[in-house]
């Protein structure tokens, strides 16, 4: 037996409704042609994985998380802390092109190859294999254990139950089944390591396969990473200390909906700043006389990417001296700034790209909370499973 989806209040129906509703409507804005819309799927991917590996401790800046994407070096990640990185995008690459694949199908097999592909680059953490032992979740502020999966030898029947769940929709709504999927990962804990990313990812195939919303647009992997402490806490509400599959998983659910909500909304402003940042962009160009292949570069450096060269050649698909006499020209009028000498140059906002971004965060409309008393009382319930532990 694994945890099962519970019912569904009027409130959350009517949260679900919505959520769906914004969906739609992203799509329709994605389906229509958009100069910037590339660079947005990148960004929004690289946020993605950026989120869900800060959750883990593996943090890099946005602009290292979008050198994985490119498969690039990172300008300032070390190397291990890359490896994890880079072993993530793997993953999510695999999710991308199963997302519209008819010959894809959930089974066991599927999930241990991600975890490979997530973990591959560390053989000692046994990628692609169930773990052979018993394994704890400690909280790392108290040094207390805070959960302990189930036994071993019930992992195997387990994830066939979670392969087998993901096969069977049950009348039970998308954004429903991946957050029950994530859940039964994360509890059933089947290897030894990784086992959160790989709950994460997880969610993100189960919502990337109903095609809704490009992949890339409808993860809350970013939005995890963002509230940790909130992640956390639910999770050990829900699962009190041990593999309990009968209990309710309604505050884990609508903790979930609250995230596609927040997301959904955070991914409809994005759009619109945008477009309205290119708008700025294109006049900026077109004021310098400069070509139109910059645009793209502008705008990465507006969000806060430092910029290389390297990076603007494989990108633009120009010759080096075309990219080195564009770089020269935007640090000459003031776009851009310089950065380092040689192997480690880059480039980044000039004060007029620093205040169209500054224009932009400032007119940021504010988020709409679906459930503004859901956070204390899941630190509440976190609280009550704390005191009662031994």
């Amino acid at each position: 037996m694994i945890f099962t989806a519970p019912d569904l209040t009027d409130r959350d129906k009517q949260v679900l409704a919505e959520i769906h509703q914004m969906r739609l409507e992203l799509a329709a804005v994605l389906r229509a042609p958009r100069r910037w819309r590339g660079g947005l799927r990148r960004t929004m991917l690289a946020r993605a994985i950026m989120g869900s590996n800060s959750i883990e401790g593996y943090v890099v800046a946005e602009d290292d998380a979008a050198a994985a994407v490119d498969d690039e070096a990172p300008l300032s990640a070390d190397e291990r802390t890359f490896a994890e990185i880079r072993g993530y995008r793997q993953a999510l690459g695999y999710v991308l092109q199963m997302a519209t694949d008819q010959h894809f199908t959930f089974d066991t097999t599927v999930l241990r190859a991600m975890h490979y592909m997530m973990l591959a680059h560390d053989l000692s953490k046994s990628p692609g294999q169930y773990r052979t032992g018993s394994i704890y979740v400690h909280d790392d502020r108290t040094g207390t254990r805070v959960y302990e999966g189930p036994d071993a030898d019930l992992v195997p029947e387990l994830m066939e139950q979670l392969a087998t769940s993901l096969r069977d929709d049950s009348g039970h709504d998308p954004l429903i089944r991946g957050a029950m999927a994530h859940l039964n990962l994360a509890m059933i804990h089947p290897f030894r390591d990784g086992n959160g990313r790989m709950a994460r990812a997880l969610q993100t195939l189960a919502l990337a396969r109903e095609a809704i919303i490009e992949p890339e647009f409808s993860s809350i992997e970013e939005w995890l990473g963002h509230n940790t402490e909130s992640y956390y806490q639910v999770l050990l509400a829900t699962g009190r200390g041990n593999w309990q599959p009968d209990r309710s998983a309604h505050l884990w659910v609508i903790f979930n909906l609250r995230a596609h909500h927040m997301q959904a909304q955070t991914v409809a402003r994005r759009m619109d700043e945008a477009a309205a940042i290119w708008r700025e962009l294109d006049e900026q160009v077109a004021n310098h006389r400069l070509p139109e292949r910059v645009t793209d570069l502008l705008y990465e450096a507006v969000l806060g990417y430092r910029l290389r060269r390297s990076s603007y050649i494989k990108a633009a698909g120009i010759e080096q001296r075309t990219a080195t006499r564009d770089l020269a020209r935007l640090v000459e009028v003031g776009l851009l700034d310089g950065r380092g000498e040689t192997r480690g140059r880059h480039y980044v906002a000039g004060e007029t790209l620093i205040e169209v971004r500054r224009r932009r965060q400032s007119l940021r409309r504010r988020l709409r909370d679906p459930y503004p008393a859901l956070p204390a009382v899941v630190a509440s319930e976190a609280d009550a499973v704390e005191l009662s532990s031994p």
